[in-house]
């Protein structure tokens, strides 16, 4: 088999089975993960020098800026400023009492699994509560800025210096671009009109549609906004090590099992995706954005909806709000917690359909965030052959903080795992070769 024909699946086992067997780190010689990570400002130069990343960075700050809410556009163009943002779900947890308390209430609410815990290697308060700087102030600060934290945990998708921007810029366009879609498809076009259906695909409206354009109640601002707030808390779960691999992340949200008040399901999902609801709900955002951000893990429907109440929940504990009288959840004839309900004062009781309170914007929230399906598999595919190719641009993989600080993590930083996988699936290994040879070039590797 030619290796331009070699599938992405062989490449991501092999890919995996290398890093397992070259670049496994035990907990116990991993970097303590209570401390900020030592290898956060290595990255943030090694962002910087990126133009993929600072062009993703400026359109999420365009973008951001077109939020036409007030409070909505502050606090978003705010998270994206740096480290100067101040962390307000972190507001007096500063000791180790005020953490535990957290913690034990998250455990009795059935929304923490302590075998989880245990088994999680960096412990279980630096699972929930990361390293930041001030702490103890009234201002805690970022210990990195969003645009040096990288997309996922090390291995996964856009897992490189400043791959958190390229994925956000990416989940950005495809909500707007959904949202676009809907308005097109299901909005002003209608027989009211006097126009067939099938004439809103036409190539000339298509042209003319603009992100607010359309009648239905779609809320543009909310569409812009989420997919920047949902991995916010990434700058906090996936800091630096000196080197230049990431720290681990704790999954809660559930126990693991029976999560669906008592029933079958498990909620557990990735800290990252609940510490931003927090800090979201924290700032006091709408209801409508929070419960659209947290939709992003999935959406609340086909029997998912304790998923992203659960999440609420946990969100709510740590940011120390009441989610009822916030408007983040309400309670249904059961005593069982539920999204908020959708129309005016309860009109109608939808129960009768299963489903009592589906926002479109919570959808096209979740569908803007799949973009890993391709994303994890370019970035284990393309691990193996950055392998392959090291030597030849004097890097050893086995020299594991040369090769992560100064080879991989600016080849990832600078080209994206997307970008090779696509050139070596047509043209080979030449062709990724090529691009290493473009990057020495410029004194980038």
């Amino acid at each position: 088999m030619k290796p331009a024909a070699l599938s992405s699946v062989a490449l991501a086992r092999r890919g995996l089975l290398a890093l397992s067997v070259c670049c496994a780190v035990p907990w116990a010689a991993a970097q303590d993960q209570t401390h900020v990570g030592a290898g956060n400002a290595q990255a943030l130069q090694t962002a910087q020098a990126s133009p993929l990343v600072r062009s993703a960075q400026r359109l999420l700050q365009d973008r951001a800026g077109r939020i036409q809410d007030p409070v909505l556009r502050t606090a978003t163009l705010d998270i994206l400023r740096g480290q100067g943002t101040c962390i307000l779900h972190r507001r007096g947890l500063a000791t180790t009492q005020a953490q535990d308390a957290v913690i034990k209430d998250l455990m009795d609410q059935g929304l923490l699994n302590a075998k989880d815990g245990a088994a999680f290697g960096p412990g279980l308060r630096a699972g929930v509560f990361p390293p930041i700087v001030d702490a103890d102030s009234d201002c805690p600060h970022l210990p990195q800025p969003m645009s040096s934290a990288p997309g996922s945990v090390f291995g996964g998708h856009h897992s490189y210096p400043g791959g958190l921007m390229v994925h956000e810029a990416n989940n950005e366009l495809s909500d707007i671009g959904l949202l676009r879609q809907y308005q097109q498809v299901y909005g002003s076009h209608s027989l009211v009109q006097g126009r067939q259906v099938s004439s809103v695909l036409d190539v000339e409206a298509a042209h003319r549609q603009t992100p607010r354009s359309g009648d239905l109640p779609i809320d543009a601002d909310v569409v812009f906004a989420a997919p920047i707030w949902h991995d916010w808390a990434k700058t906090l779960v996936f800091q630096w090590n000196a080197d230049g691999s990431e720290f681990a992340e704790f999954n809660f949200g559930g126990l693991g099992s029976q999560d669906d008040n008592g029933g079958a399901g498990d909620s557990r999902t990735a800290a990252h995706h609940i510490l931003s609801v927090a800090e979201s709900m924290a700032r006091g955002l709408s209801p409508l954005m929070v419960v659209t951000q947290a939709c992003a893990h999935s959406a609340p429907t086909l029997g998912n909806e304790y998923k992203v109440v659960n999440w609420l929940r946990a969100a709510a504990i740590i940011a120390r709000i009441d989610p009822l009288q916030a408007g983040y959840l309400s309670t249904d004839r059961a005593h069982h917690f539920r999204l908020p309900p959708l129309g005016r004062l309860g009109e109608v009781d939808l129960n009768a359909a299963g489903q009592t309170n589906v926002r479109v914007e919570y959808v096209l929230h979740n569908l803007s965030d799949a973009d890993y399906p391709y994303s994890i598999p370019a970035v284990a595919s393309t691990e193996v052959l950055l392998r392959t190719l090291a030597p030849e641009f004097g890097y050893d993989p086995r020299e594991v903080e040369r090769y992560n600080r100064d080879f991989r993590n600016p080849v990832f930083a600078q080209l994206g795992g997307e970008r090779l996988l696509i050139l070596y699936s047509v043209k080979g290994l030449e062709a990724v070769r090529l691009e290493l040879q473009t990057l020495r070039g410029r004194k980038l590797i």
